[in-house]
């Protein structure tokens, strides 16, 4: 049992991350959208829409940074300091977006919290972007601790990663207001995804075609024989993914497009399991590696394992509850 503590845990963090990109991505990515919006009614229809539930989406995010610090200390005391200016910017965009959040609703003339809301919530995920990329280059490490500079994420690669973080955002907020609105702001927001959708598979092209040609052991792990055999459905099955989500918009669906999204953002997130896996720090702090005592794990499991069914039955409820389509002039507040 001992030995699977860490296995569980990874999959803990790994679900909530991935959570926390499906569920808080859809908002940000609104956000992202709030530029091109018409007028203030529609930018008012758009965050009537995610108002019940952007705070509590932000809940998977501390899970999987607390859950990081827990269970895998040496990863959490390498990571922070090879990524801590995204690491802190981030979390003060998100602040601000809050802020901007609530105070736009009492504001007089929004026009001011309009752009804080938009840049705070766009920088957010373009720094969530940035740590992605960064990671996937592979962080230095030696014996044990963090042997980088404080820049080291800065590199082309892993900007491209936070503009195509940013991109599957908006793609994920316009497919949302195609399911969640009703009137001009649902059409436009299918206008929209539609150029969007094309945008995402160009990135995921990209970032496909050079993490394997840049990064030796992701090349070994996908195209080495008898890996290629079983991996090739991966790519395949994006492709039919994003061929759904795209007659889907085109037949005017409403709930297919963002479900297709949703699992355009998993299948991506597969590919990175399947491209890290062991490492928890790529290339060489491996899962086991990183792992806090067993006795400490477990501890920490037990309250987990009681909160996490809790965590997904109230998400669960309040998605439920304000189920159905956002017409214009209504309003949570």
């Amino acid at each position: 049992m001992e030995s699977q503590l860490p296995l569980i845990w990874a999959a803990i963090i790994g679900t909530a991350v991935a959570v926390y990109v499906i569920l808080d991505g859809f908002d940000l990515g609104i956000s992202a959208l709030f530029p091109f919006a018409k007028d203030d009614e529609t930018r008012d229809q758009m965050m009537t829409s995610i108002a019940p539930f952007w705070d509590g989406n932000e809940t998977w995010l501390v899970l999987g940074g607390v859950g990081l610090l827990v269970a895998f200390p040496p990863a959490y005391a390498v990571v922070m300091p090879a990524f801590y200016l995204p690491v802190i910017v981030m979390l003060l965009a998100l602040v601000f977006r809050g802020v901007a959040f609530e105070f736009r609703e009492i504001a007089g003339h929004k026009k001011l919290w309009n752009a804080a809301f938009a840049a705070g919530s766009t920088l957010a995920g373009f720094c969530q972007g940035v740590i992605l990329g960064g990671m996937v280059q592979g962080v230095r490490v030696e014996n044990g601790a963090y042997a980088g500079g404080a820049f080291d994420w800065a590199t082309p690669f892993a900007l491209l990663c936070g503009l195509g973080v940013v991109t599957g955002y908006a793609l994920l907020g316009a497919t949302w207001l195609v399911m969640k609105t009703e009137g001009p702001v649902a059409e436009r927001a299918r206008m929209q995804s539609k150029l969007l959708l094309l945008a995402v598979l160009g990135f995921m092209a990209v970032v496909s075609l050079w993490t394997p040609l840049a990064i030796p052991r992701i090349a070994e792990r996908w195209f080495s024989l008898p890996n290629i055999l079983f991996l090739w459905p991966v790519p395949v099955v994006t492709a039919l993914t994003a061929f759904l989500a795209w007659r889907g918009l085109e037949r005017g669906r409403d709930v297919a497009p963002f479900l297709a999204s949703i699992a355009l953002f998993l299948l991506g997130f597969l590919g990175l399991a399947i491209s890290w896996f062991p490492y928890l720090v790529p290339p060489s702090l491996t899962i086991w590696e990183t792992a806090a005592a067993p006795s400490s794990q477990m501890f920490m499991l037990v309250g987990t394992l009681f909160l996490l069914p809790l965590i997904f039955a109230y998400t669960a409820y309040v998605y439920w509850l304000f189920r159905g389509k956002v017409k214009p002039g209504e309003g949570y507040h």
